[in-house]
C-alpha cells in the first residue's frame, strides 16, 4: 500500500493521466474491482474509492483484476506478446490451475513464460496465476462467502488442497483469516544485507535480517499470534522504517520513531524498553541490564528476552555483550554485531552533531 501523504499526489496524477507516473503506482477501484495504470482512459473514480499500490502483484493479492481498457499487465510498449497472451488467458479463466498441457495448447514454452514473467513482474507465470486466483479467494472470504464457496470457485475439489495452497500464498489458512487481519511483508536492502519488514497500516511487527536462522519460525509464530495472513506489500510503517534505516546507516539517526507493535510478555517488553534507552555507541552486559530492569539475578531471562526480540536494530539487542567484554550472541550473526557496534561508536560524534542540529 502507498503512504497516506502520497495518495493525493497519485490521485491528481490519475486525474491528469500523467504519463510520468507510469510504473510508479497502480490504482485499485473499490467500486469496480479492477486496477489500472495512471493513464487509464476510463472515467475517474472518486478519491475515497481508490486504493494505491506500488506493484501489480500487490493489487492482485488485494483481489483486484486488471482493467480491460488500460491493460496494466500487458501494455504493448512494456511487455512481450507472449506475456500479454498469457495475461489475457488468465483473465479469461482466472480460476484455472495451469498445467503443461495448457501451455502446449497455446503453443507456448513453459520455461520461456517463466523467465519472461520473472523478468517483467518479479514472479513466474505460475506464481502470477496463483496470486490472481488466491486474490479472488481472499476477496470472496472477506466479503462473507463461505470458505467452501471460495474453494470451489477457484477450482479446488479438495478442501485440504485449497487450504494448503491458500496458506502458501496468504500465510494463513482460510478458516482463520479475519477481517482486517492482513500483514504486509517487504524486502529492504541495507549495507549489511537484506532485511524483511512486516507491518500493518499502523505499526511495525517484525524487522529481521533475511538470513537469520529460524526466521521462518518467527514469521509463523507472528502469523499464529496475530491470526493474520502475511502477503507481499508496503505499508506506512514499512516505508517509515525503510527511510530510518537509511538514516541509521548514514549515521544521521538519533532514534527510531516508526510505530511498533511489541508482542511479548510484560518482562520481555520491560527489557525491550530498557534496550531502547541504551544510547548508540554504548553497551551493557546482561547482568547490568538485569539490574536496570530491577531483577539483578534474572540475567538469563534478560538474555532470553534479547533472543525473543523481533525488531532488529530498532530494539538494539546488539548493544548487550558479555560481562568480560566478549560480544556474546546475536541472531543476525556476530560479524554484523561487531560491525554495528563499531559503526555506532565511530559515528558517535555524527549522532551528537545531528541531534544538536535537529534540536
Amino acid at each position: 500500500m502507498i503512504l497516506a501523504e502520497w495518495k493525493e499526489e497519485y490521485y491528481q496524477a490519475l486525474l491528469e493521466k500523467n504519463t510520468e507516473y507510469e510504473g510508479v503506482f497502480y490504482v485499485g477501484v473499490k467500486t469496480t474491482g479492477v486496477f489500472c495504470r495512471p493513464t487509464c482512459p476510463a472515467r475517474k473514480p472518486k478519491f475515497e474509492n481508490c486504493e494505491f499500490y506500488e506493484t501489480a502483484k500487490e493489487a492482485l493479492l488485494a483481489s483486484f483484476r486488471p482493467c480491460q481498457r488500460c491493460r496494466p499487465l500487458s501494455h504493448p510498449s512494456r511487455v512481450s506478446d507472449l506475456v500479454r497472451q498469457l495475461v489475457e488467458a488468465v483473465e479469461a479463466h482466472p480460476e484455472k490451475r495451469w498445467k503443461d498441457e495448457d501451455f502446449r495448447q497455446l503453443s507456448v514454452d513453459a520455461s520461456t513464460a517463466r523467465r519472461q514473467f520473472k523478468k517483467r513482474f518479479g514472479m513466474t507465470f505460475v506464481e502470477y496465476a496463483r496470486a490472481r486466483r488466491m486474490g479472488l479467494a481472499l476477496g470472496n472470504i472477506r466479503s462473507g462467502r463461505p470458505v467452501i464457496d471460495a474453494q470451489l470457485a477457484m477450482g479446488y475439489e479438495s478442501s485440504s488442497g485449497f487450504r494448503d495452497a491458500f496458506s502458501r500464498i496468504m500465510g494463513a489458512a482460510p478458516s482463520r483469516l479475519e477481517e482486517n487481519r492482513v500483514l504486509r511483508a517487504a524486502w529492504l536492502d541495507t549495507p549489511l544485507g537484506p532485511m524483511i519488514a512486516i507491518a500493518d497500516e499502523e505499526a511495525l511487527y517484525l524487522l529481521e535480517f533475511v538470513d537469520r536462522r529460524g526466521l521462518e519460525r518467527e514469521v509463523e509464530r507472528l502469523r499464529k499470534r496475530t491470526k493474520s495472513a502475511v502477503i507481499p506489500g508496503f505499508t506506512g510503517p514499512i516505508r517509515s522504517i525503510e527511510r530510518e534505516l537509511a538514516q541509521y546507516f548514514d549515521g544521521r539517526l538519533t532514534e527510531f520513531t516508526t510505530p511498533l507493535r511489541l508482542l511479548g510478555t510484560p518482562f520481555q517488553q520491560q527489557v525491550w524498553t530498557r534496550l531502547r534507552q541504551i544510547p548508540p555507541g554504548e553497551t551493557r552486559s546482561y547482568a547490568e541490564l538485569a539490574s536496570e530492569v530491577g531483577s539483578p539475578s534474572a540475567f538469563r531471562a534478560v538474555a532470553q528476552a534479547n533472543g525473543a526480540n523481533q525488531l532488529a536494530l530498532v530494539i538494539p539487542c546488539h548493544r548487550v555483550i558479555n560481562a568480560n567484554g566478549d560480544l556474546g550472541g546475536y541472531g543476525g550473526g556476530l560479524s554484523r554485531k561487531s560491525w554495528l557496534l563499531k559503526h555506532e561508536k565511530q559515528e558517535g560524534g555524527a549522532y551528537d552533531a545531528y541531534s544538536n542540529q535537529a534540536n
